[in-house]
């Protein structure tokens, strides 16, 4: 049975799914991403990590993002605020686009030394094994 607290992130995000074999959270943004964007990623970066009394992974799927109109700046907070929070877990980034890349690799840059680890990746397979998880979990909304 879901936790009401995850019931009701699952009607808040629609495009996420909580794996509790896998103690995986799976996320596919999508449309353009800018600072609002930015925040709901944030948001569901920053849930409690004890849907199951258990701390989970992230796996988010930037492929579905159609443009990118975020300030550089708005990633340094978040950032910031992200390296002062959070359990020992794992949050891997998926994209296929240069740019949703780009975006990708400075956020784990900055999220060096924090107890949360970032990761991005161009390979599903290879964020499936970083994460533990078939990837089949990656591919499904």
């Amino acid at each position: 049975m879901k936790s009401p607290q995850l019931s009701v992130f699952l009607k808040t995000f629609p495009r996420a799914r909580y794996h509790s074999e896998s103690r995986l959270l799976t996320w596919y943004p999508q449309g353009t991403l800018d600072d609002q964007l930015a925040d709901e990623i944030m948001a569901v970066l920053e849930l409690d990590e004890s849907f199951e009394n258990v701390p989970f992974h992230r796996y988010t799927d930037l492929s579905r993002l159609t443009e990118i109109h975020l300030k550089i700046g708005h990633v340094f907070e978040i950032a910031e605020h992200r390296r002062t929070v959070g359990e020992p877990v794992r949050s891997a980034l998926f994209a296929e686009t240069t740019m949703g890349f780009g975006i990708a690799r400075l956020y784990e840059e900055l999220m060096q030394g924090a107890v949360i680890q970032v990761r991005a990746f161009r390979d599903r397979d290879a964020a499936a094994e970083w994460l533990g998880a078939d990837v089949q979990l990656l591919l499904s909304e």
